[in-house]
């Protein structure tokens, strides 16, 4: 979109050709986002994409800077003009969204915008998002636009045919972009399943024979001291080639998504599908923290699942809250649910059962601290604090 704006069906061409190059749903939605923008001539351009919940699971913009977007704050909702884009799924041409009745306002440090264009994104029947347009700037061929009529909008109908052409294009973009990533992770879940099995076969072999090493050593130990001491360090020996393969294995399954999306966007999209496939409550809040050595992102992941299929599966919670804050250089993971508790002093018959003692190894392997607080119809809350690099 750096080559300035172009005019008529190179333009459009323009436009469908970069949607076309991604495959990755986010460089999808930010190619879309700017193909409009510099299309129409506007301002400032965002696309929403709707969770299950009333809010947005993406929201990109442009025209608007990093430092302003941080500024503005989460996410919107899905209230006022936004909501009539996803659940009237009608084009929205005004002269000025702020004098519109269902307009609810914004953020202070929101930017001002007056002439809006927004319509929906979809995929047959389902709208799968929406996109939006302020501020009138230029014409498509670049020139200044026209007069803008007393009480008028100045995105005209032949944006609005071009926005459409742009949205059903958008939608085949979006949709493919999104079944490409389905398909990796299905790949992905083949090959984590192909080093499971090869994961199983080696390390049996390896227990097997140190097994026997082990049993000859003892059958000799009496009799033929010297040998049996061979025997043992062969023992050692196996048992050090079995560790090696274990954590080869573990760097090979370490999940994609976190060399992919980082530790916080990992969290929040596994608790997004959480939420949404359980009865409970699950919410996720993830503040300033910076990036962590990978084992220790990994470490923060596995604990974070494991206490949320505790409380998902075992204590009847109605609502699991789950919090990532910087602590110094490190990070404090918390999981609170509102479940039925347990108690603490009985935690080394509970240990096993609720993972607790995989959780502290896992702690303690990153140099982290766990913490565990409950009591029976008090709810439980799992702290790890883990340190920076």
């Amino acid at each position: 979109m750096s080559q300035g704006p172009r005019s008529g069906l190179a333009a459009v061409s323009s436009a469908l050709l970069a949607m076309s190059r991604h495959l990755e749903v986010r460089d999808v939605l930010k190619t879309i986002v700017a193909s409009a923008r510099e299309l129409l001539g506007a301002q400032y351009a965002a696309l929403g994409v709707p969770d299950d919940h009333g809010g947005f699971a993406q929201f990109v913009v442009d025209g608007v800077s990093d430092e302003q977007w941080k500024a503005i704050g989460p996410l919107p909702r899905q209230h006022g003009i936004l909501a009539a884009m996803l659940q009237e799924a009608e084009v929205e041409r005004l002269a000025d969204v702020r004098e519109d009745p269902r307009f609810e306002g914004w953020p202070t440090a929101h930017p001002d915008m007056s002439d809006f264009l927004g319509l929906p994104i979809r995929d047959g029947d389902e709208v799968i998002g929406a996109l939006f347009l302020a501020n009138k700037l230029r014409s498509v061929g670049g020139h200044p636009p026209g007069p803008k009529p007393e009480g008028g909008c100045g995105f005209t109908e032949e944006d609005e045919d071009l926005l459409g052409i742009l949205a059903q294009h958008a939608a085949i973009a979006l949709t493919n972009a999104r079944l490409y990533e389905r398909s990796r992770e299905l790949t992905i879940a083949e090959e984590r399943s192909r080093l499971a099995h090869e994961l199983h076969d080696a390390v049996s072999q390896k227990l097997f024979s140190l097994r026997l090493t082990a049993q000859a050593a003892a059958a000799l130990i009496d009799r033929d001291p010297s040998r049996a001491k061979d025997e043992l360090h062969q023992v050692a020996a196996l048992a050090a080639e079995a560790a090696d393969e274990l954590r080869a294995a573990v760097v090979e399954l370490r999940p994609a998504a976190l060399d992919e999306d980082g530790l916080v966007a990992t969290l929040r999209t596994q608790i997004q599908v959480l939420d949404r496939a359980h009865t409970a409550r699950v919410t996720f809040a993830g503040r300033g923290v910076k990036a962590l050595p990978a084992t220790q992102e990994e470490a923060v992941l596995r604990v974070a699942q494991e206490a949320l299929h505790n409380a998902l599966r075992h204590s009847g919670a109605e609502h699991v809250d789950v919090t990532l804050d910087r602590r110094g250089s490190g990070a404090v993971l918390r999981v609170t649910d509102n479940g039925t508790g347990f108690d603490p002093k009985a935690i080394r018959r509970a240990g096993r059962h609720l993972g607790l003692v995989s959780m502290r190894d896992r702690t303690n392997g990153v140099g982290g601290t766990l913490t565990v607080e409950s009591a029976p119809g008090k709810g439980t809350t799992i702290e790890m604090e883990v340190p920076g690099g």
